[in-house]
């Protein structure tokens, strides 16, 4: 099959981007707070963190979580985040390249050499993160289609998000490979045909290796990527 009729479809957060419990020392130096203030850290110690893992048992949804830490890290700050999009400007508006993926941009680079297709699909990119904030991240001109809960108001694994962002492909589902580190997306991509690799953000090369793979491009473990 030629390339240019393949896609790789990726979500936005913790899969191009490296996720907020990473980057603590970030956000405490953005927001002047002390080293080691943030000590909530999810999929990296689920035991420590209740509340991460009452989202995973759908107790709560993705956007609680993030509501609520959003909340607490405003009460730290004394500052008025009152949206998650406040939250992340403030703690990485400044220098959104220094949080991406390098595993991500070497895979957007090979796919995109090869020919396939791009896309984002995402709960929540401008609702998190801000236009602003996409609007600064060069490689995304490269994607052919990004599709945005924030605007569609249909939410992964709701089988029309990847319809939508099928229909926007102009794709079949069995031509497209789907990348998302929550299983209950993973879950509602392989319902709708996609082939999908479950994102693991503590092991990100092998993940990215595997979605190359399923397309049939070289791998990151081929490169020079460290």
């Amino acid at each position: 099959m030629p390339h240019d009729q393949k896609a790789l479809v990726l979500d936005f957060g913790g899969v191009v981007t490296r996720t907020l419990f990473e980057t603590h020392d970030l956000t405490e130096k953005a927001l002047g707070l002390a080293a080691g203030t943030l000590t909530w850290r999810g999929p990296f110690d689920p035991p420590s963190d209740p509340l991460w893992q009452a989202m995973q048992q759908d107790e709560i949804t993705e956007r609680d979580y993030w509501r609520i830490r959003t909340r607490e890290v405003a009460d730290l700050t004394g500052r008025p985040f009152t949206k998650m999009a406040d939250f992340v400007k403030a703690a990485r508006g400044a220098d959104p390249d220094a949080v991406m993926r390098p595993e991500a941009l070497a895979a957007i680079e090979i796919a995109c050499h090869a020919g396939c297709r791009l896309a984002i699909l995402s709960n929540e990119l401008d609702l998190f993160y801000g236009s602003e904030f996409r609007e600064k991240l060069a490689f995304l001109k490269d994607f052919d289609v990004i599709v945005d809960a924030t605007y569609t108001r249909i939410l992964k694994p709701d089988p029309r998000a990847y319809q939508h962002c099928l229909d926007k492909l102009d794709l079949p589902a069995a031509n497209c490979v789907f990348v998302d580190d929550q299983l209950r997306n993973i879950r509602g991509a392989e319902a709708a045909g996609l082939r999908s690799v479950h994102f693991d953000v503590l092991t990100p090369r092998q993940s990215y290796d595997d979605a190359l793979r399923l397309l049939g491009l070289p791998l990151l473990t081929q490169g020079e990527l460290t």
